[in-house]
């Protein structure tokens, strides 16, 4: 996933003042191209502040976030569109959401039952194809960032 345009993102962050290091990593957001763009636009916007997945993917090859860490978010044509930076995490089950976070993450309107409704369907698509049983108690990771590039989205 480190394509040479999301390389090039990178070094520009880099050479701005970023981190004399390349430990990054490449994610995007959703299950499809359309809302890999729609969720990165909303960060770009200043709406969407954090983020949350299944615990299960971290054992499933995805790398356990810890704060601190960067991530170049790409859109649905594999596009970089921002860089953040991790600055809380908690793991809970799915029902622990709450009122805050749910407004952080900054999709629909912005209420626990919204998000609560939104997540059930997105990871029961998830257990659809990977074969595992969804429910309320299942284990989330809730992931707070700060946008650090590009600069006009880091100032919203």
């Amino acid at each position: 996933m480190r394509s040479p345009e999301v390389l090039a993102f990178w070094r520009r962050f880099r050479a701005a003042g970023g981190p004399d290091h390349d430990d990054f990593e490449v994610v995007s957001f959703g299950d499809s191209p359309a809302l890999a763009t729609e969720l990165a636009g909303l960060v770009l916007a200043g709406t969407k502040r954090a983020t949350a997945f299944l615990a299960r993917d971290i054992a499933s090859g995805v790398e356990a976030p810890r704060v601190g860490r960067h991530v170049v978010v790409v859109d649905g044509d594999r596009r970089p569109r921002l860089i953040w930076r991790t600055s809380e995490l908690r793991v809970g089950p799915l029902i622990s959401v709450d009122d805050d976070f749910a407004r952080d993450e900054g999709e629909g309107g912005l209420s626990r039952t919204h998000w609560l409704d939104a997540h059930r369907r997105y990871f029961a698509r998830q257990a659809a194809r990977e074969g595992f049983a969804m429910h309320d108690g299942i284990a989330v990771v809730f992931e707070r960032f700060t946008v650090v590039w590009p600069p006009e989205a880091a100032d919203r």
